[in-house]
């Protein structure tokens, strides 16, 4: 399925903002910025893709979409609804979720079809008589088949990939618009990520679902997304097709995402900023800063054909950009001391 321009939209975020700390008996407590002023937008039978190691706000803003915290700023919207005003059951059945891990995110103590059963029934609006075969057709469409011999199985007689198929199935079953998949390959073995990846992608384009991917895994968002969204800090640096932003990244914070991807771990450490912190955040780790980045934020600024919409928010991409120093030249100045200097 090809998604363009004038295909329905199904998300709009504008704005979107998160700011922990600062509050409570502690009023000195500094505040962490988590997500700062992030605007994507996700259209039907298209996916997006959120990368950015870990810290860099995808987890906050996947809380935010559904609905499990309040933004400070900015707004979701749902084919034009506001989902803070959305009816709880509505929103329930229209945006799901897919959790990162299947051992966990399924009830050992109930069959699959007890955990089928739930949202058929109480989103849906299954009957008695119809869930069951509802249900087993739920687990024949994502690769479980016959789908009725795993109704009465529970979780711990199923192996990890089997799982993971079954959170799709009953992320499925309400009959959503929109699914949020977590790293939804990350506790599986390797033989068995390309198969679940290659799932999210058929079930896309046959269903016509918005999906928005969270992930760390480039290889994974290339499979799957069609756009994707760079986060570092809690803002967007990069954005744009797929191809365009792995086949020729502008951020240097993709170009070293891309060179490092095969030891870029999920659990990787990372430091959020204080609020309050001027410049680019990607700058003290920036083989190609100058003064300007240290003392004032750069807007994203648009790549090649306006059409494609690519951008990145970098000085470097400016009509004239400043002269660079760099901590690999042999004439570098460190970073802390650039940072005092005069624009």
């Amino acid at each position: 399925m090809t998604v363009t321009a004038t295909a329905p939209m199904l998300l709009d975020v504008q704005g979107l903002s998160r700011v922990f700390g600062g509050g409570g008996l502690a009023r000195s407590t500094s505040q962490t910025v988590a997500l700062h002023e992030v605007s994507l937008q996700l259209r039907r039978g298209e996916a997006v893709a959120l990368i950015g190691e870990s810290g860099s706000g995808k987890s906050t803003l996947a809380r935010l979409l559904l609905r499990l915290d309040r933004p400070d700023g900015g707004v979701v919207r749902l084919d034009g609804d506001d989902i803070l005003r959305l009816p709880e059951r509505a929103f329930r059945r229209r945006v799901q979720m897919v959790f990162q891990d299947p051992f966990a995110s399924l009830n050992p103590m109930r069959t699959i079809g007890a955990q089928l059963e739930a949202p058929l029934r109480q989103l849906k609006g299954s009957s008695a008589s119809t869930w069951p075969g509802e249900a087993a057709q739920l687990l024949d469409d994502v690769g479980l088949s016959p789908g009725a011999t795993f109704l009465a199985r529970r979780p711990d007689e199923l192996s990890g990939g089997q799982r993971q198929r079954v959170a799709i199935a009953r992320a499925l079953a309400p009959g959503p618009d929109v699914l949020i998949a977590d790293e939804p390959t990350s506790m599986l073995d390797v033989s068995l990520r390309g198969g679940v990846l290659q799932l999210l992608q058929r079930l896309k384009s046959e269903r016509g679902l918005g999906l928005v991917l969270i992930t760390h895994d480039l290889a994974a968002a290339r499979l799957v997304a069609d756009r994707v969204a760079v986060l570092f800090r809690g803002r967007i640096v990069e954005t744009g097709a797929i191809d365009d932003v792995i086949g020729a990244p502008a951020h240097p914070y993709t170009q070293a995402l891309l060179q490092a991807a095969s030891s870029l771990k999920a659990g990787a450490p990372a430091v959020t900023p204080d609020a309050g912190t001027s410049g680019c955040t990607y700058a003290p780790r920036c083989p190609q800063t100058f003064v300007r980045c240290t003392n004032e934020e750069p807007a994203l600024v648009t790549i090649g054909d306006a059409d494609r919409a690519h951008s990145a928010r970098c000085f470097l991409l400016s009509p004239s950009p400043p002269p660079l120093f760099s901590p690999f030249s042999p004439h570098a100045v460190s970073w802390s001391a650039a940072a005092q200097e005069k624009p």
